[in-house]
């Protein structure tokens, strides 16, 4: 204990170092919806039950600091690309050194692995891939066509599924939403392409908007939004047979409005604009999970 409240004035004491830095750069609200999605499936797919159990809360727990973990990393090897892509904002060389990011990475990515373990094996072996996929991911695969858009839609996907390992046997609901935040993170993964087209292209990644143009990129965009609608509605009528009224008010609609707002985008604001509108869809999924 002693020694933690030594490291942390050391990190206060530092011209390089700030909480605010900090807490940026782990993107604090994007681990919160994390935590939503998992708290939001474990007690409205599963039961009421699971909200005061300390298993959820500790899965939750390593599965924002593996993500977190996984955040610092990406914006350690992306500093340069960042400066051309988004400079005000820049974290790590200002608020936050570039050794005590590496530092703080490899502390989260051993924190949450550990405390996936503590859980059962299963969680501990996929918080580990988490974390080392996070790491090629940010050290490599991001730079390649479409693969790393992948890696992250997968990462999100498992982040629900989770719940299904911890809370046995398998739910086909669960897999639903699974489903459902792995092709719409695929989708905010390629229009972000769309929106940092410029710095990638300087650094020599291979993103699908540079290698095959934005109209081509937006094309599968469009495929790939339909596809959703068409395997949740698939699936649902197969296994639950919820009322279609809540794929058309939480998802048709969100849908058709980024579909219309991305056959007009052409510049980076546009582009910025509609990743965000894929969060609000994320969102959306999740406060369904309330009426189901």
């Amino acid at each position: 204990m002693a020694a933690g409240q030594q490291l942390l004035s050391l990190l206060m004491a530092s011209q390089q170092f700030s909480v605010s830095g900090f807490l940026k750069l782990t993107r604090f609200w994007n681990l919160f919806i994390i935590a939503l999605a998992q708290y939001g499936t474990a007690v409205f797919l599963i039961s009421f039950d699971k909200l005061p159990d300390f298993r959820l809360l500790l899965l939750s727990l390593s599965t924002m600091i593996v993500a977190a973990g996984g955040y610092i990393i990406n914006d350690y090897y992306d500093v340069k690309i960042d400066l051309i892509n988004k400079p005000g904002r820049v974290v790590i060389g200002k608020d936050v050194a570039r050794r005590y990011a590496l530092l703080f990475h490899s502390v989260l990515s051993v924190m949450g692995t550990v405390m996936g373990f503590f859980l059962n094996w299963e969680i501990g072996v996929i918080n580990f891939f988490s974390a080392f996929l996070l790491w090629w991911y940010s050290n490599e695969l991001k730079r390649q066509p479409f693969i790393g858009n992948l890696v992250v839609a997968l990462l999100t996907g498992l982040s629900v599924f989770l719940v299904n390992v911890l809370y046995p046997p398998y739910r086909p609901l669960i897999a639903i939403y699974s489903i459902f935040a792995f092709a719409m993170t695929l989708i905010r993964e390629i229009v972000k392409d769309m929106e940092d087209q410029k710095g990638d292209n300087s650094f020599g990644c291979k993103t699908l908007p540079i290698i095959w143009g934005v109209r081509k990129a937006k094309l599968l965009v469009y495929w790939l939004m339909a596809l959703l609608f068409v395997s949740v509605v698939y699936i649902n009528q197969l296994y639950r047979q919820l009322p279609l009224f809540y794929f058309f008010i939480f998802l048709f609609v969100p849908l058709l409005f980024l579909f219309v707002r991305l056959v007009r985008a052409d510049t980076k604001k546009d582009f910025y604009v509609l990743s965000q509108w894929c969060k609000v869809i994320l969102l959306l999924g999740i406060v369904s999970m309330v009426f189901v």
